[in-house]
């Protein structure tokens, strides 16, 4: 299997940093990581996670390919034949580690959203039947549904390896699903732990919220406001605060 060659690689990005007028720090900064990951890579240590390569690739002003051949293209931008090749064999030698997704593994969750799916729709049928509908009926079980299609399903089951070795506070799926949390910081410690809290949040959303909605009709007929505030703290306190207690409780395995 062709492997890139860390020494030219990092050479070659050493190199863009200082055309740009930037310092490790400053890239590390910019890329949302640790000047000590920069350093690592300009000394052909190791070699950046393929979620940062278009990030990188942007910030220096050049293509993916210049990057993974690590050298610039020519004025017409042609390739040879070898070039090609390399350039190919570079990106099948990346794409084998590609993220495990939550469907790829054998789990109860994917089982769960799915019953819950049925029950909420049978739920909220039966409340338009009794005319017990509240403002945030709708919105709150169609995130619930959306939400947990992505926890139970397509979520990753594991970060790549720069979130144990960098103290990162954001997660971007490929720009499916972005979470920021400031002051927590994701690792795979944790993360299990978040992906959890998510889970449970969408299940309840979709299960629980319609029979909130009922009660609500019931106890405080025409009371818009009342609606408004439960949908809310059912939203924010539901969802983000447990995932972030959970995060913040187990984010201490990362190594530092």
């Amino acid at each position: 299997m062709f492997e890139i060659d860390k020494q030219k690689f990092g050479v070659f990005v050493a190199m863009l940093r200082k055309e740009k007028g930037l310092t490790q720090k400053e890239l590390a900064k910019l890329l949302y990581i640790s000047d000590k990951a920069v350093s690592k890579w300009e000394t052909g240590v190791s070699i950046p996670d393929t979620a940062l390569l278009v990030p990188m690739a942007d910030l220096f002003g050049i293509t993916v390919t210049e990057l993974l051949m690590c050298q610039r293209m020519g004025q017409d931008g042609t390739m040879d034949t070898d070039q090609v090749e390399n350039v190919v064999k570079t990106a099948i030698s990346y794409s084998n580690d590609k993220p495990v997704r939550a469907f790829q593994v054998r789990g109860k969750w994917g089982r769960i959203y799915l019953f819950a799916f049925l029950i909420s729709g049978l739920e909220c049928f039966l409340c338009a039947l009794f005319g017990a509908i509240t403002i945030g009926l709708p919105l709150v079980v169609l995130l619930g549904m959306i939400f947990g299609g992505y926890f139970c399903f397509f979520a990753v089951v594991r970060l790549p390896d720069y979130y144990d070795e960098n103290r990162i506070s954001f997660y971007n799926d490929s720009g499916i699903f972005n979470i920021s949390f400031p002051g927590l910081v994701f690792n795979n410690n944790n993360w299990p732990y978040i992906l959890k809290a998510g889970r449970i949040w969408a299940v309840t959303a979709m299960v629980g919220y319609p029979a909130i909605s009922f009660m609500l009709c019931f106890l405080f007929p025409g009371a818009w406001w009342v609606e408004v505030v439960v949908e809310m703290v059912f939203i924010f306190g539901g969802t983000f605060v447990p995932m972030y207690v959970a995060g913040k409780k187990y984010e201490k395995g990362q190594d530092n």
